[in-house]
């Protein structure tokens, strides 16, 4: 029995994508859905006892959800495989298990859309039978990770990258070659708290559809090793003084990155904003049109 609190403004339905005022949005806050491996809830399950930012408007989602990309919609299914590692920080931070145990059921909800999960790395295997590969854990780049990254993006494989994977240790100017920026251990500049991402430079990026200046309360990375110039740059953050990047794409060859710094704090992914970008990432990566995602991001969402 799923438990669900509705949000209405004069439709009967739910779409993709909201034209004018009229809107009825299912908003499940606390539901429990059947099956005994399915989790209680595609909330994150803990925010280490801080104080989240206050939830998103309703009319900020429906203003990013408008219009349509112009992307033919394929009946293929898309293959996503998320890998995630043992998490490194406190309660609330950095909890790759969690999100690998709530995201697998949430993007399973897509029509046309088959999960698998790794853990620390996919093997071979692993990674010929996906199309994206989603890496949220503490990054690390080696020869073992680039000859299988390689390959990947050779085929025309999706890769995304959030927060801490981007961390390429003692070798991210390579690892900038396959995603774009990279960071190296200890080098790297960092803030925490409320963050004002200027999506200005990614207007006719159809991940970005909508978006233009958006507050989270996260966490931003800059002094990024690799060449910036040869980034899409989608958002900014103002850090010491200059525009820094915190979201972009990158097309190397035939392959197709995306790339969110912002996902410290578990209580992002159950912002509905950040899930629309993300979710919008993961099929534009995966070459499929972005709106794929579009009924899952309000799922247990944190939205008024």
């Amino acid at each position: 029995m799923v438990k669900c609190r509705l949000l209405e403004n004069g439709s009967r339905r739910f779409s993709p994508t909201i034209r004018g005022t009229v809107l009825l949005a299912m908003v499940c806050i606390a539901g429990r859905y059947a099956g005994a491996d399915e989790p209680t809830s595609f909330h994150m399950p803990d925010y280490g006892g801080m104080t989240p930012p206050p939830a998103r408007s309703m009319d900020d989602v429906d203003a990013a959800l408008k219009g349509e990309d112009p992307t033919p919609k394929s009946d293929e299914v898309l293959k996503v495989l998320l890998v995630a590692g043992p998490k490194d920080h406190n309660l609330g931070e950095h909890d790759y298990p969690a999100w690998l145990k709530v995201w697998s059921k949430l993007l399973a909800k897509a029509p046309r859309t088959e999960v698998a999960t790794a853990w620390l790395f996919p093997t071979p295997e692993e990674a010929d039978a996906a199309d994206v590969i989603v890496f949220y854990q503490k990054g690390d780049w080696n020869d073992a990770r680039a000859e299988l990254i390689d390959r990947f993006l050779a085929h025309g494989g999706g890769l995304v990258y959030i927060h801490w994977a981007v961390n390429g240790n003692e070798q991210p100017e390579q690892f900038a070659k396959r995603i774009g920026l990279a960071s190296k251990a200890g080098a790297v500049g960092y803030r925490h708290g409320e963050l004002n991402i200027d999506f200005t430079p990614a207007s006719d990026h159809p991940v970005a559809r909508n978006f233009a200046g958006v507050e989270w309360r996260d966490e931003t990375y800059w002094r990024l090793r690799g060449d910036a110039t040869q980034i899409d740059l989608l958002g900014t953050s103002r850090e010491e003084g200059e525009d820094t990047p915190q979201f972009w794409t990158y097309q190397p060859g035939k392959g197709r990155v995306f790339v969110s710094i912002p996902g410290h704090y578990m209580w992002t992914f159950d912002d509905p904003m950040f899930r629309l970008l993300l979710m919008r990432g993961i099929a534009w990566s995966g070459g499929h049109n972005v709106d794929r995602f579009n009924d899952l991001i309000l799922l247990d969402a944190r939205v008024e």
